[in-house]
């Protein structure tokens, strides 16, 4: 896929909202000067099909990814102990599926020490929410079931150490079924990853297919110009990522992505710097921010104002530990009984009863114990939750709204 001169990867938007990959040099640009990337020219990406709002990795959550209307939808695919590529991120089932009581001998076992059928005995959507009870661990060609024409799929190859022949495997499937082949005749198929070793050999088998690869930008001019001999793209976690390796990046012909961008003030900074592709636990607060639409359309006023993770002394401390302050900065009182705070690992804060938040009035909501009063809330959970080098915070009503979006 890589031209032997300095353009750049683009987006296309065709006439039915397609995003085409294709290698050009922008419009007002020179081969040896790339212009910056245009908001609507950016590729948004939904996190493990759209990871704050349905359980990952899920045909539920790449349907949900997918509704919100994304370029494309990532995944994450490992190898079963039978070899059946399936869909999860982590190298164990532990965190996103029922496994210690389904197998509580194995609890912490990797994915590859299961057979597929053992797999499909547990349960990938509980643990986010009881309306995806029953979800399944979906092989890698089922993702294709839940995909709406239009949306494309960011494939991330997981691990590759860790399951041995998974590069092979993912290129057969690509082969076997036709869909796949239609996605990538669309140029709505890229594969990413941080193991560049597994990542060059992908490239080596499917060359029209482009490759992104994952991780810090390499400090160093040679090693970013030996990258950009074979990846079309690179991507790295945007609280790390130095403004300055942006145009690094470009000048040598690959696109610059970020990942997990969670903020609509973080998204449009990101805009304004001129990255290339942005992906999101929430496509559809990504999608609404490019568009130039507010960030969450159902917003009632109730925002939050602050993220206090990391308070002096112990997070959780009786009384002062770690705590979210919620603002109601509309008109009317808004009754925030049994709304949900949730931050980017799906831990959530739930305010009890009677708490009616007035115009311009505060509640603090505590992740410690301590005592309940008209603007403090504890839930008690025994442990810490907020992330002290940086988090997401989203807030849902009773009835699972989301009127609220930030990042620290």
């Amino acid at each position: 896929m890589k031209a032997g001169h300095p353009v750049r990867m683009r987006v296309l938007g065709t006439g039915v909202g397609v995003a085409v990959l294709a290698a050009l040099t922008p419009a007002g640009a020179t081969a040896d000067e790339p212009a910056g990337t245009a908001a609507g020219d950016v590729v948004t990406i939904g996190h493990r099909g759209a990871a704050g709002l349905a359980p990952e990795n899920t045909l539920a959550g790449i349907a949900a990814g997918a509704a919100a209307g994304p370029d494309f939808v990532e995944i994450d695919v490992q190898l079963s102990a039978d070899g059946v590529p399936v869909l999860l991120h982590d190298a164990t089932p532990a965190r996103t599926t029922d496994v210690e009581t389904v197998f509580p001998d194995r609890a912490s076992a990797p994915v590859g020490a299961f057979t597929y059928a053992e797999l499909q005995q547990l349960d990938a959507g509980s643990w986010f929410g009881p309306d995806f009870a029953g979800q399944r661990m979906p092989t890698f060609s089922q993702t294709l079931d839940a995909l709406p024409d239009g949306v494309g799929v960011l494939i991330e190859l997981k691990e590759p150490a860790n399951s041995p022949g998974v590069v092979d495997v993912v290129v057969d499937e690509l082969a076997a079924d036709p869909r796949w082949a239609a996605l990538a005749d669309a140029g709505q198929l890229m594969t990413i990853s941080f193991d560049h070793g597994a990542l060059r050999q992908f490239h080596d088998l499917r060359p029209d297919i482009p490759v992104m690869a994952l991780g810090a930008i390499p400090a160093d001019d040679a090693a970013l110009t030996e990258l950009a001999g074979w990846a079309d793209a690179l991507g790295t976690n945007y609280r790390s990522l130095d403004p300055a390796d942006i145009a690094r990046v470009q000048d040598t012909g690959m696109l610059i992505g970020v990942y997990t961008v969670n903020g609509p003030v973080q998204t449009r900074e990101l805009l304004d710097l001129g990255i290339d592709t942005i992906t999101s636990d929430y496509p559809g607060m990504l999608v609404n921010v490019v568009a130039g639409k507010p960030p969450v359309p159902d917003a009632n006023g109730i925002v939050v104002s602050q993220i206090n993770a990391n308070v002096p002394g112990d997070d959780i401390q009786p009384e002062n530990g770690e705590h979210v302050v919620l603002t109601n900065t509309g008109s009317r009182p808004v009754n925030v009984g049994g709304y949900v705070i949730q931050d980017a690992a799906i831990n959530r804060l739930v305010i009890g009863r009677g708490y009616l938040l007035h115009p311009g009035a505060e509640l603090r909501v505590y992740t410690a114990a301590g005592t309940n009063t008209k603007d403090r809330y504890y839930n008690d959970l025994g442990r810490a939750v907020l992330n002290n080098g940086g988090d997401t915070v989203a807030v849902f009503t009773r009835k699972g709204t989301l009127v609220d979006l930030t990042a620290n």
